[in-house]
């Protein structure tokens, strides 16, 4: 079969060491959308994440692209035992811990092992972990470990098999207004800058493609998606310092267009921001983006 979980779950898909440097920070935060709006070339607090120098941060997601950030080629699917097509797959969820701030630039390794796949009979989701340590991959073992990231991949036409089902425990928002709400203006080439930062996907970029996957334009990336809105949280809720962020989860619940809007509304519940985002506006309002949205706070 297509997926052999016997051969897949545990699986050891390798190490990789990478490089990034300032420039590749500021990239990353202006496809987020770093520095777009009105007076953000003149603010302190918007150029901490597009000016380089001493004052230059690292919004933690960044380290789920830092990885990838230089790949020019589509996405690979070379898993252990899983004979599955990109156009299969969508981005089912993601999360980033870190363990301390995120250098703005240095080396390091990421060691990834697939960890589970879930059947949910006419689907199944893959779940990946990677660990990345501060340094080239040494022979007398890994370096001081600087953030981890774990992510799941909802493969379409899969499962079956009679495998577990898993579980994911849904994340309420309190029944009360949020304690912060905003607004972003996704433009209309995000995705196009965006794809800069590793994911040349084409169902971002290619008109043809993402109409061949049943979308009547290209989408913007999930992985920006999930950067603008905890830029957006970061700003609103923890005077933009991305220090105080220890780590981002959220499930992708919805496609964003490029000239769409995305609402992003946060509530502050003692060491964590819990949050939702949604489109605002237009046929498509109210439209989840991301859902189960939990920040971890430092």
């Amino acid at each position: 079969m297509p997926i052999d979980p016997s051969i897949a779950i545990g699986a050891d898909l390798g190490s990789r060491t990478f490089s990034w440097t300032e420039s590749d920070v500021l990239l990353y935060h202006l496809g987020i959308g770093a520095g777009a709006r009105d007076g953000d070339n003149l603010s302190p607090a918007a150029l901490r994440y597009t000016l380089d120098g001493p004052s230059l941060q690292v919004l933690p997601s960044f380290g789920v692209v830092a990885p990838t950030f230089h790949e020019t080629d589509p996405p690979p699917l070379d898993l252990p035992g899983c004979e599955i097509t990109l156009a299969q797959v969508v981005h089912g969820s993601q999360s980033v811990s870190v363990s301390g701030p995120i250098p703005t630039s240095g080396t390091a390794t990421i060691r990834t092992t697939l960890t589970d796949i879930w059947d949910k009979g006419k689907a199944a989701v893959i779940w990946q972990e990677g660990v990345t340590t501060a340094g080239p991959d040494e022979p007398d073992g890994p370096g001081e470990e600087l953030w981890r990231v774990r992510s799941s991949i909802f493969v379409k036409g899969e499962g079956g098999w009679g495998g577990e089902r898993g579980s994911a425990q849904p994340v309420v928002v309190p029944d009360r207004g949020p304690d912060h709400v905003s607004s972003y203006a996704v433009t209309p080439q995000q995705a196009l800058l965006y794809r800069l930062c590793g994911d040349r996907n084409p169902l971002h970029a290619d008109p043809d493609f993402a109409k061949a996957a049943g979308f009547p334009a290209p989408i913007l990336h999930g992985l920006c998606s999930y950067g603008i809105v905890l830029r957006e949280l970061t700003d609103g809720l923890l005077g933009g310092d991305a220090t105080a962020v220890a780590g981002f989860a959220a499930r992708f619940a919805g496609v964003v267009f490029p000239g769409e809007r995305i609402r992003v509304a946060g509530w502050r519940e003692e060491d964590q921001v819990v949050a939702s985002a949604t489109i605002e506006g237009g046929d498509r309002d109210g439209s989840p983006v991301l859902a189960d949205c939990v920040v971890t706070l430092a």
